[in-house]
Protein backbone atom coordinates (compact mmCIF):
# COMPACT_ATOMS: atom_id res chain seq x y z
CA UNK A 1 0.00 0.00 0.00
CA UNK A 2 1.10 3.31 -0.88
CA UNK A 3 1.52 6.18 1.82
CA UNK A 4 2.46 9.70 1.31
CA UNK A 5 6.00 10.99 0.72
CA UNK A 6 8.04 12.06 3.74
CA UNK A 7 8.02 15.42 1.90
CA UNK A 8 4.42 15.28 1.20
CA UNK A 9 3.72 14.68 5.26
CA UNK A 10 6.29 17.42 5.96
CA UNK A 11 5.39 19.87 3.81
CA UNK A 12 1.51 19.65 4.74
CA UNK A 13 2.46 19.50 8.52
CA UNK A 14 4.51 23.21 8.12
CA UNK A 15 2.01 24.53 6.24
CA UNK A 16 -0.57 23.30 8.73
CA UNK A 17 1.42 24.23 11.60
CA UNK A 18 1.76 27.91 10.00
CA UNK A 19 -1.93 28.43 9.24
CA UNK A 20 -3.14 27.56 12.59
CA UNK A 21 -0.21 29.85 14.96
CA UNK A 22 -1.34 33.10 13.54
CA UNK A 23 -4.70 34.25 14.87
CA UNK A 24 -7.48 33.76 12.75
CA UNK A 25 -11.35 32.91 13.07
CA UNK A 26 -11.22 28.98 14.31
CA UNK A 27 -8.85 30.80 17.54
CA UNK A 28 -10.90 33.30 17.73
CA UNK A 29 -14.32 30.36 18.01
CA UNK A 30 -12.26 28.57 20.78
CA UNK A 31 -11.31 32.25 22.33
CA UNK A 32 -15.22 33.19 22.89
CA UNK A 33 -16.00 30.39 24.23
CA UNK A 34 -12.97 29.65 26.49
CA UNK A 35 -13.67 33.48 27.55
CA UNK A 36 -17.52 33.84 27.33
CA UNK A 37 -18.23 30.53 29.33
CA UNK A 38 -15.50 28.17 30.42
CA UNK A 39 -11.98 26.03 29.81
CA UNK A 40 -14.02 23.34 29.17
CA UNK A 41 -16.43 25.13 26.80
CA UNK A 42 -13.11 26.21 24.96
CA UNK A 43 -11.78 22.30 25.17
CA UNK A 44 -15.19 21.79 23.31
CA UNK A 45 -15.28 24.23 20.54
CA UNK A 46 -11.44 23.17 19.62
CA UNK A 47 -12.36 19.30 19.76
CA UNK A 48 -15.47 20.47 17.52
CA UNK A 49 -13.12 21.75 14.83
CA UNK A 50 -10.79 19.54 14.90
CA UNK A 51 -13.96 16.39 14.37
CA UNK A 52 -15.08 19.13 11.63
CA UNK A 53 -11.63 18.86 10.22
CA UNK A 54 -11.43 15.06 10.16
CA UNK A 55 -14.70 14.64 8.41
CA UNK A 56 -14.03 16.93 5.39
CA UNK A 57 -10.57 15.35 5.44
CA UNK A 58 -12.30 11.84 5.23
CA UNK A 59 -14.93 13.40 2.30
CA UNK A 60 -12.06 15.23 0.05
CA UNK A 61 -10.51 11.66 0.11
CA UNK A 62 -13.19 9.13 -1.09
CA UNK A 63 -14.51 12.06 -3.35
CA UNK A 64 -11.46 12.59 -5.09
CA UNK A 65 -9.73 9.35 -5.20
CA UNK A 66 -11.33 7.75 -7.98
CA UNK A 67 -10.95 10.41 -10.14
CA UNK A 68 -7.10 10.36 -9.34
CA UNK A 69 -6.72 6.97 -10.53
CA UNK A 70 -8.60 6.98 -13.50
CA UNK A 71 -7.76 10.66 -15.22
CA UNK A 72 -4.22 11.42 -15.02
CA UNK A 73 -4.15 15.40 -16.44
CA UNK A 74 -6.12 15.99 -12.88
CA UNK A 75 -2.74 15.70 -11.05
CA UNK A 76 -0.51 18.16 -12.69
CA UNK A 77 -3.69 20.86 -13.35
CA UNK A 78 -4.71 20.48 -8.98
CA UNK A 79 -0.72 20.52 -8.23
CA UNK A 80 -0.83 24.13 -9.97
CA UNK A 81 -3.91 25.84 -8.68
CA UNK A 82 -2.66 24.25 -5.12
CA UNK A 83 0.80 25.98 -5.97
CA UNK A 84 -1.45 29.16 -7.09
CA UNK A 85 -3.65 29.16 -4.24
CA UNK A 86 -0.82 28.81 -1.50
CA UNK A 87 0.73 32.39 -2.93
CA UNK A 88 -2.74 33.91 -2.75
CA UNK A 89 -2.83 32.61 0.83
CA UNK A 90 1.10 33.47 1.81
CA UNK A 91 0.76 37.14 0.35
CA UNK A 92 -2.18 37.79 1.73
CA UNK A 93 -0.71 36.63 5.15
CA UNK A 94 2.54 39.03 4.29
CA UNK A 95 0.11 41.88 3.20
CA UNK A 96 -1.99 41.67 5.69
CA UNK A 97 0.71 41.22 8.82
CA UNK A 98 1.17 44.43 9.75
CA UNK A 99 -2.65 45.90 10.17
CA UNK A 100 -3.10 42.76 11.61
CA UNK A 101 -0.38 42.75 14.35
CA UNK A 102 -1.36 46.67 15.09
CA UNK A 103 -4.75 45.96 16.02
CA UNK A 104 -6.47 44.52 19.24
CA UNK A 105 -7.61 41.02 18.87
CA UNK A 106 -11.10 41.46 20.03
CA UNK A 107 -13.37 38.60 21.03
CA UNK A 108 -16.33 38.85 21.11
CA UNK A 109 -18.46 36.93 23.69
CA UNK A 110 -21.39 39.18 24.88
CA UNK A 111 -23.71 37.60 22.91
CA UNK A 112 -22.73 34.20 23.41
CA UNK A 113 -25.17 32.22 24.89
CA UNK A 114 -24.22 29.21 27.47
CA UNK A 115 -24.57 25.33 26.32
CA UNK A 116 -24.10 22.11 26.53
CA UNK A 117 -20.39 20.43 25.91
CA UNK A 118 -21.73 18.64 23.46
CA UNK A 119 -23.48 21.74 21.45
CA UNK A 120 -20.89 23.66 21.59
CA UNK A 121 -18.47 20.09 19.75
CA UNK A 122 -21.67 19.98 17.67
CA UNK A 123 -21.34 23.67 16.82
CA UNK A 124 -17.74 23.75 16.25
CA UNK A 125 -17.90 20.07 14.17
CA UNK A 126 -20.36 22.90 11.86
CA UNK A 127 -18.42 25.64 11.86
CA UNK A 128 -15.79 23.59 10.28
CA UNK A 129 -17.67 21.83 7.61
CA UNK A 130 -19.68 25.34 6.59
CA UNK A 131 -16.57 27.28 6.42
CA UNK A 132 -15.47 27.91 2.57
CA UNK A 133 -12.65 28.52 2.83
CA UNK A 134 -11.77 25.24 5.15
CA UNK A 135 -13.38 23.81 1.97
CA UNK A 136 -11.15 25.38 -0.27
CA UNK A 137 -7.82 24.52 1.78
CA UNK A 138 -8.97 20.79 1.27
CA UNK A 139 -9.77 20.53 -2.48
CA UNK A 140 -6.77 22.32 -3.74
CA UNK A 141 -4.20 21.59 -0.63
CA UNK A 142 -4.04 18.32 -0.71
CA UNK A 143 -3.91 16.81 -4.06
CA UNK A 144 -0.87 18.35 -5.34
CA UNK A 145 0.71 15.82 -3.36
CA UNK A 146 -0.96 12.69 -3.61
CA UNK A 147 1.71 10.11 -6.06
CA UNK A 148 -0.64 9.14 -8.65
CA UNK A 149 -0.18 7.50 -11.71
CA UNK A 150 -0.12 3.83 -13.74
CA UNK A 151 -0.83 1.04 -11.20
CA UNK A 152 -2.33 3.53 -8.45
CA UNK A 153 -5.16 2.15 -7.32
CA UNK A 154 -7.98 4.08 -5.43
CA UNK A 155 -7.19 2.53 -2.06
CA UNK A 156 -3.79 4.08 -2.65
CA UNK A 157 -4.95 7.22 -2.93
CA UNK A 158 -7.80 7.43 -0.67
CA UNK A 159 -4.91 6.30 2.21
CA UNK A 160 -2.87 9.01 0.81
CA UNK A 161 -5.29 11.60 0.96
CA UNK A 162 -6.56 10.64 4.44
CA UNK A 163 -3.38 10.70 5.77
CA UNK A 164 -2.76 14.39 4.67
CA UNK A 165 -5.86 14.99 5.32
CA UNK A 166 -5.84 13.84 9.58
CA UNK A 167 -2.86 16.42 9.20
CA UNK A 168 -4.16 19.53 8.72
CA UNK A 169 -6.86 19.38 11.93
CA UNK A 170 -4.21 17.26 13.94
CA UNK A 171 -1.73 20.46 13.53
CA UNK A 172 -4.58 22.66 14.65
CA UNK A 173 -4.74 20.71 17.86
CA UNK A 174 -1.95 22.21 19.90
CA UNK A 175 -2.59 26.36 19.55
CA UNK A 176 -6.46 25.94 19.88
CA UNK A 177 -5.36 23.61 23.24
CA UNK A 178 -3.47 26.49 24.26
CA UNK A 179 -5.95 28.99 23.51
CA UNK A 180 -8.65 27.36 25.19
CA UNK A 181 -6.88 26.61 28.68
CA UNK A 182 -5.23 30.13 28.82
CA UNK A 183 -8.29 32.25 27.16
CA UNK A 184 -8.08 35.42 28.64
CA UNK A 185 -4.48 35.99 29.13
CA UNK A 186 -3.84 34.31 25.78
CA UNK A 187 -5.47 37.06 24.25
CA UNK A 188 -3.85 39.46 26.04
CA UNK A 189 -0.60 38.21 25.53
CA UNK A 190 -1.18 38.15 21.82
CA UNK A 191 -2.63 42.07 22.31
CA UNK A 192 0.72 42.86 24.21
CA UNK A 193 2.80 41.04 21.44
CA UNK A 194 2.74 42.65 18.66
CA UNK A 195 6.11 41.88 17.06
CA UNK A 196 5.54 38.47 17.37
CA UNK A 197 2.28 38.33 15.55
CA UNK A 198 3.91 40.21 12.52
CA UNK A 199 6.79 37.89 12.85
CA UNK A 200 4.91 34.89 12.99
CA UNK A 201 2.48 36.46 9.85
CA UNK A 202 5.90 36.92 8.50
CA UNK A 203 6.80 33.63 8.94
CA UNK A 204 3.84 31.70 8.26
CA UNK A 205 4.03 33.68 4.46
CA UNK A 206 6.81 32.77 3.34
CA UNK A 207 6.71 29.21 4.45
CA UNK A 208 3.41 28.68 2.38
CA UNK A 209 5.44 30.20 -0.39
CA UNK A 210 8.09 28.44 -0.49
CA UNK A 211 6.17 24.75 -0.42
CA UNK A 212 4.47 26.84 -3.43
CA UNK A 213 7.88 27.26 -5.23
CA UNK A 214 8.37 23.82 -4.44
CA UNK A 215 5.51 22.21 -5.84
CA UNK A 216 5.47 24.67 -8.93
CA UNK A 217 9.36 23.42 -9.02
CA UNK A 218 8.35 19.97 -9.12
CA UNK A 219 5.63 20.70 -12.05
CA UNK A 220 7.82 22.89 -14.55
CA UNK A 221 11.32 22.53 -13.11
CA UNK A 222 11.78 19.71 -15.77
CA UNK A 223 11.08 21.36 -18.63
CA UNK A 224 12.60 24.72 -17.74
CA UNK A 225 15.74 22.88 -17.35
CA UNK A 226 15.97 21.20 -20.58
CA UNK A 227 15.61 24.44 -22.01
Amino acid sequence: MMFPSLQSILAVTLAGLALSATPGPSMLYVLSHSIGQSRAAGLASALGLCLGGVVLAVATALGLAAVFAKVDWVIPVLRTAGAAYLVWLGLGMIREARSNAQADLHVDDSGLPRAPLISIVRRGVLVELLNPKTVLFFALFLPPFVASGPGTGDANVTVQLLILGALVPLTAVPSDLAVAMMGGSMAERLNRSQGARLALAWAGGLMLLAIAAGLLWEQFGTALTAL
